[in-house]
């Protein structure tokens, strides 16, 4: 038998192995980024005051310790500053708050007057943007780019550049030619100048074998090895317009881009961004497990953002509804047996949750057990009820009549089983009953 346990430990996430060639470049200097009190907020809606400040204390509570290094914000109107001067007054030091502006000395003037020594300058990057959207050549907007850049480095302030729309760029013609300048300028004020490589549509492609611009991994190593920029300055920014963001984002990781741009559950701009919590998951797997990132904090983000009526969908990954539930008669089957048959890793010492079962007629009597084991039993010691229990082939016979003669299609909800349940578990009120007896489990 091989369980492969090098790779699948179960009490804690895949691991990420990686072989061969330049995969990996730079893996002991990855770390997480995080933009939802600024492009996810922009692509949701306007966050008050203590809204955002609350989404800030849960980036601390899960990635406080280095594994989520900075939060971007706005610095546009009186209550952006008022979030920034307030999230300063935490005086914790990861996540770092650092500003997001155009690239105008008037902005500059934001970040300046905020006390941040850190910003996200926009430099638009494609010919879309620089012929379509701004009407000028590219060494005209390369010049206004460069002339913010360099002031904020005159005054002691970190410059990380985003070059929007990327994977719709000229690489050898305009981006490296442009790095190359913010590399020189870095040099000179003996400051770090970062690069945020940004697919602002999502057109972007995992695989090593596309070529440039929409490439990732080809895009990464030209940045750092005709551009010159360090892997710890280059930052992957995506969205999820065609569905590759995470992919997207693991491509930029492993070949070199050592800071990953996400926001909580993926809000952004249409189809949103990266989802912070999923990468944090894989930079477990990758560093072979981390003590800087406390996954089990993503359950209270996501109740935060509940709370304040982002919605997250049911069959979203690690927070979602049905994200360890199951409904298949021969899954459950397998999870009663053994947890391990259908499930990636335990989401309870993972996450801090339980896994279930939905009730339908094609649950069959395994789920019925799991399901009483789970929610009225709640024993530590594996499953007490067995699926040959005469319970509850009595109960799953009730089950099968309510979708057999009032036509139901939805699963049962909990209140209806724990209805059904009772008749045969008199102590069932949601609450842990008696232990049963020796010989009824």
């Amino acid at each position: 038998m091989r369980l492969f346990r090098e790779v699948y430990p179960f009490n804690a996430p895949p691991k990420v192995v990686v072989e061969g060639g330049d995969a990996g470049y730079g893996i002991d200097k990855l770390v997480v980024t995080d933009t939802t009190l600024r492009d996810g907020q922009q692509g949701w809606r306007n966050l008050t005051v203590s809204e955002s400040l609350k989404i800030y204390e849960v980036l601390a509570d899960i990635g406080g310790e280095g594994s989520i290094i900075s939060t971007e914000l706005f610095l546009y109107t009186s209550k952006d500053r008022e979030v920034a001067g307030r999230i300063a007054e935490y005086g914790y030091e990861y996540p770092k708050p650092i500003g997001w502006i155009r690239a105008t000395m008037r902005d500059l003037e934001l970040v300046t007057g905020a006390g941040l020594d850190e910003a996200v300058i926009l430099t638009s990057i494609s010919d879309y943007h620089i012929y379509y959207k701004l009407g000028l050549t590219r060494e005209k907007a390369f010049q206004k780019y460069l002339g913010v850049v360099e002031e904020a480095l005159k005054r002691g302030i970190i410059a990380r550049c985003t070059l929007e729309d990327v994977t719709r760029a000229d690489v050898e013609g305009s981006v490296i030619p442009f790095v190359r300048r913010l590399m020189r300028l870095s040099e000179r004020y003996g400051l770090p100048v970062k690069v945020k490589l940004a697919d602002t549509l999502g057109v972007g492609l995992p695989f090593r074998y596309i070529p440039l611009p929409r490439g990732i991994p080809r895009l990464v190593r030209a940045v750092i090895e005709e551009g010159g920029v360090p892997p710890e300055w280059v930052e992957f920014h995506g969205h999820n317009d065609l569905g590759l963001v995470v992919a997207n984002h693991l491509a930029a990781w492993l070949h070199g881009a050592s800071m990953s741009n996400c926001t909580l559950f993926g809000m952004g701009e249409r189809a949103g961004n990266c989802p912070l919590e999923i990468m944090l998951l894989h930079y477990v797997g990758i560093k072979g497990g981390a003590s800087n990132v406390r996954l089990k904090a993503i359950v209270r983000a996501a109740e935060v953002v509940r709370s304040m009526g982002f919605k997250i969908p049911e069959f979203y990954p690690l927070v979602g509804e049905n994200a360890f539930r199951t409904k298949a008669g021969i899954h459950v089957d397998g999870l009663l047996k053994n947890p391990e048959v259908y499930l990636p890793f335990n989401p309870v010492e993972v996450l801090g949750l339980p896994y279930t079962v939905s009730i339908t007629p094609y649950s069959g009597r395994a789920a019925v057990a799991l399901w009483i084991n789970a929610h009225v039993i709640k024993g530590e010691d594996g499953a007490r009820v067995s699926k040959d229990d005469p319970r509850v082939k009595a109960i799953y016979s009730e089950v099968l009549k309510i979708f057999e003669r009032k036509g139901r299609r939805e699963p049962l909800t909990n209140e209806e089983m724990y209805r059904i349940v009772r008749k045969y578990f008199p102590s069932a009120r949601g609450e842990e009953i008696e232990e049963l007896s020796e010989g009824e489990g």
